[in-house]
């Protein structure tokens, strides 16, 4: 066996032998860390990056739910009350004089829906009155403060061609807040 040492030791190759044997050690070094510790840290930076997504979809869930709270709130805030209900009915008839159109008799009925502490008030009737003025009128309504729908507009052929006066029916809606509830809308009861 000494022998053979003393012939590999005299072989030209032989001063690249420890460096070899370094070179394989490193090697093996190499695989074990990478096998053992790399994997583990692998795993961890997975677990990271998934907690960091979990984290970062429940704070985009958060500040969408915080500005669909803040747009409830406003919207809340425009629906008049139960109690309001008729003055508004009155306004509209009050608007439509001013505007020069007859609405003879606005009746109006409350409908319950399917949001909590809401019911949907509905205004119909007949009106008449020249084009012009009905037009005014209709613009009148859909710009209004107050949140109101033209649920239908149904023309009557009344006269001929020629007639100056049209004769509509229309179907007003609104929704109107519960007069027993007084907190705001985020509030819960328990």
């Amino acid at each position: 066996m000494k022998e053979r040492l003393i012939a590999l030791l005299q072989n030209p190759f032989a001063p690249l032998l420890p460096w070899g044997v370094l070179a394989i050690g490193l090697l093996v070094v190499l695989i074990v860390v990478h096998a053992v510790g790399l994997a583990n840290l692998q795993v961890k930076r997975q677990r990271v990056e998934t907690e960091w997504g979990t984290m970062r979809q429940s704070l985009v869930h958060h500040r969408e739910a915080r500005n669909a709270t803040k747009d409830l709130i406003q919207v809340w805030a425009l629906l008049p009350s139960e109690r309001d209900f008729s003055p508004l009915a009155l306004g509209i008839s009050d608007e439509a004089k001013r505007e020069g159109v007859v609405l003879p008799a606005l009746s109006y009925k409350t409908e319950p829906t399917t949001v909590a502490h809401t019911t949907k008030g509905l205004l119909q009737g007949s009106m008449s009155g020249r084009y012009e003025d009905l037009r005014r009128f209709i613009h009148d309504l859909e710009t209004a403060d107050e949140l109101l729908l033209i649920e239908d507009l149904e023309l009557n052929r009344i006269g001929g061609l020629q007639s100056a006066v049209l004769t509509f029916n229309i179907k007003i809606a609104t929704y109107l807040r519960a007069e027993h509830e007084k907190r705001n809308p985020q509030e819960t009861t328990h």
